[in-house]
């Protein structure tokens, strides 16, 4: 089966997530909001507030997926330098933006000072992006949508520009965890696999009531072909007399 839907891939920028001063809190809706749009989510990376570190990543990723999100970099700060970095990957120059000025200056009055209004720059020809928690919007260069890394704005922003997106077929998704270790059910979990190579299959390990379980998952975009595969996974489970923990279609 060819994958005809449109993919993305997500570009974490911030000292702080690498250092884990600040724990990501954005892929995981990020990843939702695709998945539910039809919207393969393929790769996800994490970079420094650094030229060096952006811009290459950021010219890779677009020219492999059809979208880009950024987050992170697009705040007052010396390190905050995402407009700079996208400006550069395109060859575009920066101007400011006269409307969002005049959104700061009437939303801070006084307190407007030249930190402030760097929030109002932006590369040449961008598309702003609204911001319905603050002021400073997120932009939108060709197929890269950089936003905010502050997670309520991060959403307001995505969840903006979600309409706007090329949409396919949304990923299904059952699964069923049981008190068995991923051993003594690899190989015919790995034969269903073989059977129904479009789906993706995969088994993740965990612990329950201090014994060792599995929750195995079948994804696809057809709901016909998820329910098959999903109907031998549980036969399997059953015919080797594990015990069901729980079931989720």
């Amino acid at each position: 089966m060819i994958n005809s839907n449109p993919t993305c891939a997500v570009l974490l920028i911030g000292d702080e997530l690498l250092s884990g001063r600040t724990e990501d809190a954005n892929l995981n809706y990020i990843a939702k909001k695709m998945t539910s749009h039809g919207v393969d989510l393929k790769e996800c990376r994490i970079v420094a507030d650094e030229l060096d570190a952006i811009i290459p990543a950021l010219n890779e990723l677009r020219a492999k997926y059809t979208y880009v999100f950024t987050t992170g970099g697009i705040g007052p700060t010396h390190d905050d330098i995402t407009v700079e970095a996208v400006a550069y990957a395109f060859g575009l120059d920066i101007y400011r933006d006269e409307s969002v000025v005049k959104a700061f200056h009437d939303r801070k009055g006084g307190l407007v000072n030249e930190n402030t209004l760097k929030m109002a720059d932006f590369p040449v020809g961008s598309t702003l992006i609204p911001n319905n928690v603050s002021v400073a919007p997120g932009f939108n260069v060709e197929n890269v949508y950089s936003f905010a890394g502050i997670p309520s704005i991060m959403r307001s922003m995505l969840d903006g520009v979600m309409p706007t997106l090329e949409s396919g077929a949304e990923v299904i998704s059952k699964s069923i965890t049981s008190f068995a270790g991923e051993s003594r059910i690899s190989d015919q979990f790995e034969a269903i696999q073989n059977a129904y190579p479009h789906l993706s299959l995969g088994s993740y390990p965990s612990t329950q009531d201090d014994k060792w379980c599995t929750t195995l998952v079948v994804s696809g975009k057809e709901e016909a072909d998820v329910a098959a595969a999903f109907g031998k996974v549980v036969a399997m489970i059953q015919d080797t007399k594990i015990e069901i923990i729980e079931i989720v279609e």
